[in-house]
């Protein structure tokens, strides 16, 4: 996108700038000293639930989990936030109390930030991580034989539409809430953990969290930027419960269109039919919040699953990398059976 802007405004290059504008990827990291980096990021959206403490809570975990995809943990954040003259103190309130538990609860903590007015609500973080240099883990850097494990389920994009129109039951939607509300820093110091006996961090070659592209945008920019290709298992990928009633129902969104207009040309279907509108929704729903993809060595990739699952973390191997017969080709193999 940037590109667009012309030569007035090229990617900042700058020695201990480590991740900046050269290459997308989930968050900046800028180098302290030989040891360690800072890592920066950014977020916020319009309400995407009704609650405001927990729209607070989940804009502010989606904010922090673009440090936690670089490998980082979060030492302090900043709220932005828009909202209208007569949008009720008590509401506002609730908001910044659901963002800053969330930062609390990563161990972190709210040191300012800026508000504005604005006709719609809007609320975010501007998110301060430090990361070990040596642990940095970008989205690029996938190797071949690698297992990708996906760490929280899919189907937030089509269950928030569902529910904004009543469509969803109590049950399907509370979970979906908790898994949008849950941290991905489980799943990132399982992946970064140094423990000699664990034996798998530097086995993590890649790591990137799924939200507004969906599987099938953040799997493409993995193989793109680590120059491999990526084939998905489609009939592993974990849903969301309520998912395949909302879709089977006639829900979706206006970014799983984009999501599926733009990726579909870079995928190579491997089966003899078409894919159902579920499995459509499992590759290019777009996230809230969304899980961690972590690209590990088929040596440590079992360990890896089996420490993430010890801390509570739903860990799915997904995909797996290939050789780059064309760099960026993402290959989905379907269930035999359809699903849904």
């Amino acid at each position: 996108m940037l590109s667009h802007l012309g030569p007035q405004f090229p990617p900042a290059e700058h020695p201990e700038l480590l991740v900046g504008l050269a290459r997308p990827d989930d968050a900046a990291v800028y180098a302290i000293d030989d040891q360690r980096a800072l890592v920066q990021t950014l977020d916020f959206f319009a309400p995407l639930v009704d609650d405001p403490y927990q729209f607070g809570a989940i804009a502010a975990a989606n904010a922090m989990s673009d440090v936690y995809a670089m490998g980082g943990r979060v030492l302090f954040a900043l709220n932005i936030a828009a909202f209208p003259e007569d949008l009720p103190p008590d509401i506002i309130a609730d908001i910044l109390r659901g963002g800053a538990d969330k930062v609390r609860e990563a161990g972190a903590v709210i040191a300012g930030g800026h508000t504005i007015i604005d006709e719609e609500p809007k609320y975010g973080l501007a998110v301060t991580g430090e990361v070990a240099r040596d642990m940095i883990r970008t989205t690029g850097g996938a190797q071949p034989g690698d297992t990708i494990i996906l760490t929280k389920e899919i189907g937030t994009g089509v269950l928030i539409g569902a529910n904004q129109q009543g469509a969803v039951s109590d049950d399907h939607w509370n979970g979906a809430l908790a898994q949008m509300m849950t941290l991905n820093r489980d799943a990132a110091e399982a992946a970064s953990d140094p423990d000699p006996d664990l034996n798998f961090a530097q086995g993590v070659h890649a790591i990137a969290d799924v939200t507004g592209f969906g599987l099938a945008g953040h799997l493409h920019e993995m193989a793109e930027l680590s120059n491999a290709a990526i084939e998905i298992d489609l009939g592993a990928a974990p849903a969301l419960g309520g998912l395949a009633e909302a879709v089977a129902a006639g829900f979706g969104s206006g970014g799983q269109s984009r999501n599926r207009d733009y990726y579909g040309a870079r995928l190579t279907i491997d089966a003899q039919r078409d894919l159902t509108t579920f499995e459509e929704a499992l590759l290019y729903d777009p996230q809230t919040s969304g899980g961690l993809l972590i690209a590990a060595g088929i040596i440590e990739a079992p360990h890896l699953i089996h420490e993430l699952q010890q801390r509570g973390v739903t860990a799915t191997p997904i995909a797996r990398v290939t050789e780059p017969i064309d760099a960026g080709r993402l290959t989905v193999t379907p269930s035999e059976t359809p699903r849904v």
